[in-house]
């Protein structure tokens, strides 16, 4: 009983890829859910000893990768782990720009990724793992707009806090278990990714907040992926973990 078992999404690129590149230690079990594989990742696997699955879902339909997990977790022999722990990191910015503007189907792909893919997820992890004993962790990175609202951002920041109280709920329902999970919604702080790319260039007169982002860049106030993983495991490893069911890296 000497595996820690690791559920990643999103583990293909940015601090998802930091993160996984970080849990590939000797004794980790990683799976990755991902669109695409990261070579990477089988190369850092190899030197370090660890065991890796990629699996190839796009969550827009989350169904069926969370159906492919739960049948994964109960082909397993739970005396294998010495703990069992859920990452839901994958998410995307719909179109910016005001909801009057929004394109239906971009909107629902965003919120099939942002927030029933995890919902999904999260059932079928705790679901198959009910009966094991050993520490169970779900952790669902969120966001300071799942927080605080923001022009031009409905979908991104619905997804946000739909994720933050549905890991309320989630805490309420494993509190009751004998052996439930411990969950927390987590905000990773102001990361320097694609997605903050993608608010740095958008259209200002669509955005209205576009320029705070270019500030955080030119001002040196985004952490990098690296030190956002970091901070994110260093989290997961507190003793005081799932004491709050919506958190932040920065809580003392």
């Amino acid at each position: 009983m000497s595996q820690h078992l690791y559920i990643l999404t999103g583990g293909s690129r940015g601090m998802g890829l930091a993160i996984a590149e970080q849990l590939l230690q000797a004794g980790n079990t990683l799976i990755c859910i991902s669109r695409n594989k990261q070579a990477s990742l089988h190369e850092s696997a190899q030197k370090a000893g660890a065991h890796l699955e990629q699996w190839t879902h796009d969550l827009a339909d989350g169904a069926t990768a969370s159906l492919a997990l739960q049948k994964w977790l109960e082909a397993q022999d739970a005396k294998t782990y010495a703990s069992a722990t859920l990452i839901n990191n994958a998410g995307v910015i719909p179109n910016i720009g005001p909801l009057s503007q929004a394109d239906p189907h971009n909107l629902a792909m965003a919120l099939r990724v942002g927030l029933e893919a995890p919902m999904q997820l999260c059932a079928a992890f705790l679901g198959a793992t009910e009966n094991w004993i050993m520490p169970r962790k779900v952790v669902n990175i969120s966001s300071g707009l799942g927080r605080r609202a923001m022009a031009s951002q409905a979908g991104y920041c619905a997804a946000k806090a739909g994720m933050d109280h549905f890991t309320r709920c989630l805490a309420l329902d494993e509190a009751l278990k004998p052996h439930g999970a411990k969950v927390t919604s987590l905000a990773p702080g102001v990361i320097d990714t694609d997605m903050q790319i993608q608010l740095r260039s958008a259209d200002p007169e669509k955005f209205p907040d576009q320029n705070g982002f270019q500030q955080l860049k030119s001002t040196g106030l985004l952490t990098s992926p690296e030190e956002a993983a970091s901070r994110i495991l260093n989290y997961i490893a507190r003793t005081d973990f799932g004491s709050n069911p919506v958190s932040d890296v920065r809580d003392a």
